[in-house]
């Protein structure tokens, strides 16, 4: 038996989202404010651990309760509902016997649902008018007769601030998994069976079946003297002896240990410490080079057991050889990390103990939720953890076929999402729909098992080598190359300055993968900016043997040239070369008849084959609109033509790369002597036209000596106010700005003079650099 699905309506963010549970463990990931901790206090909230507010209604509800306050016509207090699911086996029958719906019951789901429901709609009205009327009553009047000012409660939601829990109560029913579709959606005209007046109460059949227990994300692991709050690991590990390890009243030698020597009981404590130190030893913590964990008494022996503090944590210095006293410290001198690690795998050892120490009628399920273990943890620790901590719970003998532990882990870790692959992760998305605050959850498994098993491998291979945080950004821009992901932020700064306020996440995925990226941007809903290049290649030629000339410098070498001075002489030629138009063969962007090569613009946007096709595309071709509101959104960038000036002569050219459309919209600026470390310097640039000029550099960046990562390092050096972005890019970046970033506050009437300066310095620092290397007019 293990629990199959959670269904929540109206709870907080929640409105109403179905979460598939997978049978060991689950992976709660989105950005902050989607969810994911909702779940975790849902869970207890509707278990009966705890108190439910008035907030914890969803937002949607709240004028309902109002409007039910104000006697509107049709107006219903709302109701909170989880539906819990649990997948059961034919030897799990004799458990869940309340939960069957009927003896024609032939399924194996078996569903609870537990609403938090008004206890009695129109007295609970009338209690409000009434509290409503006292307060008018006793607030102080003006000449007029009117009170000076509207006391609370207000309205009704005011009134259930205060009273919630006296006026609504939880209330439990059997569902039949039958009369609900694949999504767990139940039939219109459904009226799930009450389990009041049975002789169990439906908390205790649901407590009898499922028990929960949470480890919180806040674990106050400082060593100041914090106060009542403040939680030590000595402290953790005494708690955790006296209630599951051997007890001094049944433990002789523990007596022996208080009565004859300190020594003796340190010995004891080692030997009933040992299982969990296994088990922090399987995380591979700590390593070689960190010290060892040992636990000592304190020195006073009557209150070793009672206190506290009776049980210390030291770390023992040094090599383990054997020597029974080594030097140690207190465990207040080890790192935040250390201790985070040990108090949760202690913590966890404690709760299953305390599960497995049930004996009459232990709940077959026992779920875990844990949030946000990476604090503390480096990446290699996090990793070790989320792979280790199901081996930490193992279930030993017989009860691994009649007990079930789950464990839900919610994190903002990159590290712990990717090391368990796609198929335990559920993605938390909030709603896009302004003035709401709803959320939607995502099962990655549905996706892993409807993807092509060669693109899912992929993107859970690149995901985890990349450690992107992709699930948890606002937005996602996919880069061609190492280039543009090391210039890119620098290129926001500049173009669309807003967007560093936003949560971006930057992917290197090249033109021949960016498209494989598709079927995961589209299931996420994620909006996206893909920028990518032209990438053009000669076409099958329109007639066998046609050919193109091209003129070229005889020995023109691209590898001499870069480190050639504009003084040299360089030997031009003066014969051309014929060189063979082969098809697939990289050539400049202008060459009639070119085509692209890039997999992202011939499968996904704009799907366009010919070099002229794609300078042709609208806007609205290189988008993915969306059709629903939680669809994605994408937009694709390449190089297009803008107007480009040499030596008084202006043609409208495109490069072929990044790098090119670089070197063409900054020309004079990269033809000053002293940008040769960008490697796009042309020798003796002076005597060359345009055109030639153009396609010289097209060769030098094509050429094997050119090195890209040299030219981004060499342009990260330069001050960017002296370059402007390429247009391609900068568009796409004002589209994506104007898609998720919020926009700039209206300036101050006095400010307005000052704006307009600012503005028209702006302007002329990123003006096109003219040849001698300073700003163009």
């Amino acid at each position: 038996m293990h629990l199959k699905k959670l269904a929540v309506r109206n709870f907080r963010r929640l409105q109403d989202v179905v979460i598939d549970l997978a049978s060991d463990i689950s992976i709660f990931v989105g950005a902050n404010n989607s969810g994911k901790t909702s779940v975790g206090h849902a869970l207890q909230l509707f278990t009966g651990h705890g108190r439910f507010d008035i907030n914890d209604f969803g937002m949607g509800s709240w004028p309902d309760i109002i409007a039910f306050g104000a006697g509107a016509e049709g107006a219903v207090l709302p109701t909170m509902e989880i539906d819990i699911w649990l997948e059961i086996g034919a030897e799990d029958l004799h458990r869940a016997i309340d939960l069957l719906p009927s003896l024609a019951w032939d399924s194996t789901l078996v569903g609870m649902r537990v609403a938090y429901a008004p206890i009695d709609p129109e007295t609970t009205r009338d209690r409000y008018i009434q509290a409503r009327e006292l307060a008018l009553a006793a607030v102080e009047k003006d000449e007029q007769g009117l009170p000076v000012f509207d006391p609370a409660p207000h309205h009704l939601r005011d009134f259930l601030r205060d009273n919630l829990n006296t006026e609504y109560e939880l209330r439990y029913f059997v569902l039949d998994p039958a009369r609900f579709d694949a999504n767990m959606l139940a039939e219109a005209d459904y009226v799930p069976s009450s389990l009041a007046g049975r002789d169990r109460s439906g908390r205790e059949i649901l407590n009898g079946i499922l028990r929960i227990d949470f480890l919180n994300a806040q674990r106050h692991l400082s060593d100041g003297p914090g106060g009542a709050r403040a939680e030590d690991l000595s402290r953790v590990l005494s708690r955790f002896y006296g209630r599951n390890l051997e007890q001094k009243a049944h433990d002789l030698e523990a007596l022996r240990a208080l009565a004859a020597s300190e020594v003796s009981l340190n010995e004891h404590l080692e030997r009933v410490f040992e299982p969990t130190l296994r088990s922090l030893a399987k995380l591979g913590y700590p390593g070689l080079s960190n010290p060892r964990m040992m636990i000592r008494s304190a020195l006073d022996p009557a209150q070793i057991m009672s206190s506290g503090t009776g049980a210390l944590v030291h770390y023992a210095l040094g090599p383990d050889d054997g020597t029974p006293n080594p030097p140690t410290l207190p465990d207040r001198y080890n790192g935040l990390g250390f201790k985070n690690l040990i108090f949760m795998v202690v913590e966890l050892l404690d709760l299953h103990a305390q599960w497995l120490a049930i004996d009459d009628n232990r709940p077959p399920v026992h779920l875990i939720f844990i949030e946000e273990p990476e604090a503390h943890l480096h990446a290699q620790l996090q990793q070790a953890f989320i792979r280790k901590v199901l081996d930490i719970l193992t279930l030993k003998g017989a009860d691994r076929v009649a007990y079930t532990s789950q464990i839900v882990v919610t994190t903002h870790s990159t590290h712990i999402l990717y090391e368990r692959g796609f198929r335990p992760v559920r993605y938390f998305r909030r709603s896009r729909t302004e003035a709401t605050s709803t959320s939607d959850v995502l099962n990655l498994s549905a996706f892993y098992d409807s993807t092509d098993p060669k693109v899912r491998t992929f993107l859970e291979r690149y995901l985890k080598l990349a450690h992107c945080d992709l699930f948890f950004a606002d937005a996602t821009v996919l880069v061609e190359g190492n280039v543009e992901r090391l210039l890119l932020p620098q290129m926001i700064e500049t173009a669309a300055p807003r967007l560093q306020s936003t949560y971006l996440t930057i992917l290197e995925i090249g033109g021949a993968f960016g498209y494989r990226f598709k079927v995961l941007i589209e299931f996420l809903g994620l909006t996206t900016l893909v920028i990518t290049d032209l990438d053009s290649v000669f076409g099958p030629p329109t007639q066998p043997g046609t050919g193109v000339e091209v003129t070229a410098a005889a020995g023109d070498d691209p590898a001499q040239e870069a480190d050639s001075d504009e003084d040299e002489d360089e030997d031009e030629g003066a014969a051309g070369q014929l060189a063979a138009e082969k098809p697939g063969k990289a050539c400049i962007a202008s060459h009639p008849g070119a085509v692209t090569s890039n997999q992202t613009l011939l499968h996904w946007l704009p799907k366009c084959e010919t070099v002229a096709a794609l300078w042709d595309a609208t806007a609205d071709d290189k988008t993915q609109a969306r059709a629903n509101e939680n669809d994605a959104l994408v937009r694709v960038a390449y190089q297009c033509r803008t107007d480009v000036t040499w030596g008084g002569n202006t043609l409208s050219l495109a490069g072929r790369t990044f790098e090119e459309a670089f070197a063409l919209e900054n020309l004079g600026w990269c033809q000053h002597k002293d940008r040769k470390p960008l490697q796009l310097r042309i020798a003796k640039n002076a005597e060359k036209n345009l055109s030639e000029l153009a396609g010289r550099i097209h060769k030098r960046v094509q050429a094997k000596s050119f090195s890209k990562t040299d030219f981004a390092l060499a342009l990260l050096a330069e001050d960017p106010a002296t370059w402007i972005v390429p247009q391609y890019i900068a568009d796409g970046l004002r589209w994506l700005e104007a898609e998720i970033a919020p926009p700039e506050p209206e300036p101050e009437p006095d400010d307005e003079a000052n704006a307009e300066e600012v503005a028209e310095t702006d302007g002329a620092a990123i003006a096109a650099p003219g040849p001698d290397g300073e700003a163009a007019a």
